[in-house]
Order: structure tokens, then C-alpha cells, then sequence
């Protein structure tokens, strides 16, 4: 995000389990041993301020403009409210590839149907 030109970016993690493990409610504890780490470390790296960085349970949030970007554990959990809320905004960028990949493609997909008959819209990618 800062790359992007977002100086001090809001940065929502969504949790692994439903309600974010709710304390050892929900799951094995994973928020505590993966995601909370990970977001404590960014924080003393200097990466991301305390105040900048939340866990949340809904992805809704980020309609309302109250992040910058939300992090999504795993592929459906993001997807899925993407395509409920709008494809034509939505953004996916994958990092943790093998050698250090990251991938970036527009939510509506490879629009394979429309390819070469300059019907594409380049709104997402902007």
C-alpha cells in the first residue's frame, strides 16, 4: 500500500476461523499462533502502526471505506464477498508464491469471451 502511494494505510486481517477463533472458541488456536504474530511483528518492524492494523470478522467493513486493504487468509474468503459486492472494483493480488511471485488480476476474471474485441474495461486495474 505504501508502494501504492498510501502513506499510512488501514489494513484489515481477516481471521482464519469464524469470528476470529473467538479466543479458542472456534479452531485450534490459529489466530493466536499465525495470525497475531504476524501482525505484532509488523507492528514493531515499523511496517504497520498499531492503530493502522485490526483483526476483523466481516469483510463488509471495507465497503464503507473504513480500510485501505483487507487481508484474506485463504482464497474463498475473499473472493466470494468480492463478487457479492462488485466485481468491477475489486482488485486480487497473491503474495507467497514460489520465488517470490506476486500475482495481480482483476476480480471478473480472464474475460476470455470478450478478448480482442476491445470490450475489456480497465476500471479494476486502475
Amino acid at each position: 500500500m505504501t508502494r501504492a502511494g498510501k502513506e499510512n494505510p488501514s489494513i484489515a486481517v481477516c481471521g482464519i476461523n469464524p469470528h476470529a477463533g473467538e479466543n479458542g472458541l472456534f479452531g485450534n488456536g490459529e489466530e493466536e499462533e499465525k495470525l497475531i504474530p504476524g501482525i505484532r511483528k509488523a507492528q514493531v518492524e515499523g511496517t504497520m502502526q498499531p492503530d493502522h492494523i485490526r483483526q476483523i470478522y466481516y469483510f463488509t467493513v471495507r465497503v464503507h471505506g473504513d480500510f485501505d486493504i483487507v487481508v484474506a487468509c485463504y482464497h474463498d474468503q475473499g473472493y466470494a464477498p468480492i463478487k457479492v459486492l462488485g466485481l468491477e472494483a475489486g482488485v486480487n493480488i497473491t503474495v507467497s508464491l514460489k520465488g517470490g511471485i506476486i500475482r495481480t488480476s482483476v476480480d471478473h476474471g480472464t474475460a476470455f469471451d470478450i478478448a480482442g474485441k476491445n470490450l475489456a474495461k480497465e476500471r479494476n486495474m486502475l
